[in-house]
């Protein structure tokens, strides 16, 4: 599933991307008809793994496999994302990261409105480490 239409600008701390995908009726993250603001969440984390995508490709390497661990101090300023007219402007700036994890502080936003805004963690799979097993 991919909810982005286009890169704006990034570079090696920040990413912003747009997309028009939350008025397609097809949209995957619908439920009853409706795309609730929390699904903007999505939205965010996939420009992270863009973020990391390009950053891994600019030096010449992959990025790795990765999954958003947890999200911290989200605001929600709206209900729906689907009654938006304008595109969604999703951003990521890269605060901390190391091989394992990667802490982003995200929002997205229509036009020069904030439509929610929060804190994400990344933790990326290490070559070696298996992660079906626990410890």
């Amino acid at each position: 599933m991919c909810l982005l239409d286009e890169v704006l600008v990034w570079d090696t701390t920040l990413i912003r991307c747009r997309s028009a995908t939350h008025r397609a009726s097809g949209n995957p993250l619908r439920a009853h008809g409706r795309l609730g603001a929390a699904c903007g969440i999505e939205y965010a984390a996939q420009a992270m793994a863009v973020h990391g995508a390009l950053i891994a490709s600019a030096v010449g390497t992959r990025a790795p496999e990765g999954f958003l661990a947890s999200v911290r101090n989200v605001q929600l300023c709206i209900e729906r994302l689907d009654e938006l007219r304008d595109d969604l402007i999703a951003s990521a700036t890269r605060v901390h990261g190391d091989e394992a994890t990667a802490l982003y502080d995200f929002s997205l936003c229509e036009a020069d409105r904030l439509l929610l805004c929060g804190r994400a963690a990344i933790a990326f799979k290490l070559p070696g480490r298996d992660s079906s097993r626990r410890s």
